[in-house]
């Protein structure tokens, strides 16, 4: 009815991967149900702080001189797979859920226990009428609503338009805008132009040309290309071993052809009526590619994503870490995983005792914690939200000045998530041991839970305490010292996590 969407506008058919729901069980229907309740939930809880920032500007008078941008960031995601996911920290440990899982913790959804992604067939509804989803590039995955308002600075109030634009065009609108124009060069260094086209034009004339005509788009081997009205799209297949898929030659993607600005649902393939366009659309492609940095093409995907980054110094076998500092990302904590390792708490215990956090890394989703509780030592190691590895001491903790150790010896094996034993000392002396038979092999966690000296913070790794349980006696420092080299190979992981399900 408001004309977002073209009248006329087919709606392409359901993929053969994606079910009916009128073929759905009882059970898979009551939690896919549940799964699109606490999404809406979220929207309206999103919706109802918009509002709140938007109601902050108008009592302060800066409204109507205050310039939005809203956007999603990209079209609605598929990473819960069929059934949907209660925790994204499986996902990419390649630990899917199944069913019974789900129903299981049905009443955790929406909760602090879950962090969760709503079946695909959800994800081909929220995009409809486009095709496919978030990480392709087809309609669904490209394609966003957006609303812009400065009520001082655009004339035009509640009106559509239809111009191409691109994410790389916010900035130079803004700019536009603003009046400003971007240095050549910032101390004596030159900057590179900025790629994007002010869309500042449409704004106030909805009949004004189009002036952003080119658009090449390209996502983990995916392909497309916009040209004045036109769109060249290619799927294709990436490696997704949790469904027993490998990776197709970039030689085998077959290319689609569609007349956007007359097809906006993509819904009729004119490549074979219109092959010359097809094949010069491509090249096209092959060009933007060349000039932006696109090539050579990758498909590896969640290899990509979680393999070593370069670093501009050698890994080192001791790190130290001082209490309470802010939480450190994952990627530049120490890496425990997959390898021997020792974490050594300086501290001193006053005469009453001391509880609290020494170290841990990640939360309520994945990782690990080394803390003190009811005068022991205790190390809790998480996998996933689905196993708890505990080890406790046998002897209590004196006061005074103290060495409290936890020691990993990883089974002698090479592969992804090994296991092996954990043992516990105090001033060098074993008082508690216990195996730890699989680890996480990838990501601790996706969000805020980083890796902490002194205290927990976001959500605990072990419903043993509650956050931040920050340590209450003089914690000097934690040491943490590493055995062999940080083991990696994609696709030997991959495997073995599958194998292991």
């Amino acid at each position: 009815k408001n004309g977002v969407i073209p009248a006329g506008t087919k709606l392409p058919p359901r993929p053969e991967w994606v079910k009916d729901w009128e073929t759905l069980t009882d059970d898979q229907k009551k939690v896919y149900a549940r799964f699109m309740e606490v999404y809406a939930g979220f929207l309206e809880h999103t919706d109802y702080y918009i509002g709140k920032l938007l109601d902050f500007l108008k009592q302060i008078g800066e409204y109507d001189d205050t310039l939005i941008m809203l956007v999603s960031d990209n079209g609605a995601s598929s990473e819960g797979g069929p059934e949907g996911s209660i925790s994204e920290a499986r996902l990419f440990n390649f630990v899917p859920f199944t069913l019974e899982e789900n129903l299981a913790e049905l009443d955790k959804l929406g909760g602090p226990e879950s962090y969760c992604n709503y079946p695909w067939g959800w994800t081909w509804a929220g995009n409809a009428p486009l095709k496919r989803w978030k990480t392709e590039t087809h309609e669904g995955g490209v394609a966003d609503p957006m609303i812009v308002q400065w009520p001082h600075g655009i004339k035009a109030k509640g009106e559509k338009r239809i111009q191409f634009v691109h994410a790389i065009d916010l900035v130079p609108t803004v700019l536009e805008m603003l009046g400003i124009q971007p240095p050549a060069e910032i101390d004596g260094h030159a900057q590179k132009p900025l790629e994007g086209t002010s869309f500042r034009y449409s704004l106030d004339h909805s009949d004004a040309e189009e002036r952003h005509l080119t658009q090449y788009y390209e996502m983990m081997g995916c392909r497309a290309i916009y040209h004045r009205g036109w769109k060249a799209v290619t799927w294709h297949r990436k490696a997704v071993p949790i469904r027993g898929l490998e990776s197709k030659s970039f030689d085998d993607d077959v290319w689609e052809l569609y007349h956007v600005a007359e097809d906006f649902s993509e819904y009729e393939d004119l490549a074979g009526k219109y092959p010359d366009k097809l094949r010069k659309l491509q090249d096209l492609w092959w060009a933007e590619a060349g000039r932006y940095n696109v090539l050579p093409l990758d498909d590896r995907a969640m290899q990509r994503l979680f393999e070593p980054r370069p670093k501009p110094y050698e890994d080192k076998k001791e790190y130290i870490y001082y209490p309470n500092g802010a939480p450190i990302g994952e990627g530049v904590a120490v890496n425990v995983k997959n390898r021997s390792h020792k974490i050594l708490a300086e501290a001193e215990i006053p005469s009453r005792g001391a509880e609290g956090v020494l170290l841990c890394h990640g939360g309520r989703f994945g990782g690990y914690t080394f803390f003190v509780n009811d005068q022991r030592l205790h190390y809790v190691y998480n996998f996933l939200g689905m196993e708890y590895y505990r080890i406790v001491s046998n002897d209590t903790i004196p006061s005074g000045t103290v060495n409290l150790e936890f020691q990993f010896e990883k089974d002698d094996i090479e592969g992804f998530g090994a296991g092996g034993n954990g043992i516990l000392l105090i001033n060098g002396q074993k008082v508690g041991e216990g195996r730890i038979p699989r680890t996480i092999g990838v990501r601790y966690h996706l969000a805020d839970d980083g890796f902490c000296c002194g205290y927990n913070s976001q959500t605990p790794v072990t419903d043993d305490y509650a956050t931040p349980f920050k340590f209450n006696g003089n914690l000097k420092r934690v040491i943490i010292t590493t055995e062999g080299e940080g083991y990696y190979d994609p696709e030997l992981e991959l495997k073995i996590a599958i194998a292991q399900q």
